[in-house]
């Protein structure tokens, strides 16, 4: 008896899991546009002479400039983004972001489902066990 019980629980859990990976899955198809990295300011000095960027008492660095800089098969990189794109660029960004934690939280519920699935199996009742005995090794 108490081996079904448990046994019901396992299933349980296992469908329970299969639906919330679903429900990710789901998720992962409705995302849109996305892009990695990240987008910062920048603000340049250009060195000519009696420019604004020069004046010694108050310096006004031309910009802002945005950056968007990431990481693509192993290699840096960086460009510089139009300032019309750049409200399109953070959202996917941040359609990016959402991308990464939807797949991690696939990976971990993938996880528990293996660990319920594979190594939290119910021991079989006494009654149903079968005696092991050490087999020796023969001689020839």
């Amino acid at each position: 008896m108490l081996y079904i019980i448990a046994d019901m629980n396992i299933t349980n859990s296992v469908v329970e899991l299969e639906r919330k990976i679903e429900t990710v899955r789901q998720a992962l198809l409705a995302l849109g546009p996305m892009h990695p990295g990240s987008v910062s300011r920048q603000y340049q000095v250009c060195g000519r002479p009696g420019c604004r960027c020069m004046n010694p008492k108050h310096p006004q660095r031309h910009g802002p400039y945005h950056k968007l800089a990431y990481v693509h098969r192993a290699k840096p990189v960086c460009r510089f983004v139009r300032t019309d794109c750049v409200a399109e660029i953070l959202r996917r960004l941040a359609t990016y972001k959402r991308f990464r934690t939807l797949m991690d939280q696939w990976i971990e519920l993938g996880i528990r489902q293996g660990q319920v699935e594979f190594f939290s199996q119910p021991a079989a009742p006494k009654s149903q066990r079968t005696p092991t005995t050490p087999q020796r090794k023969t001689r020839r």
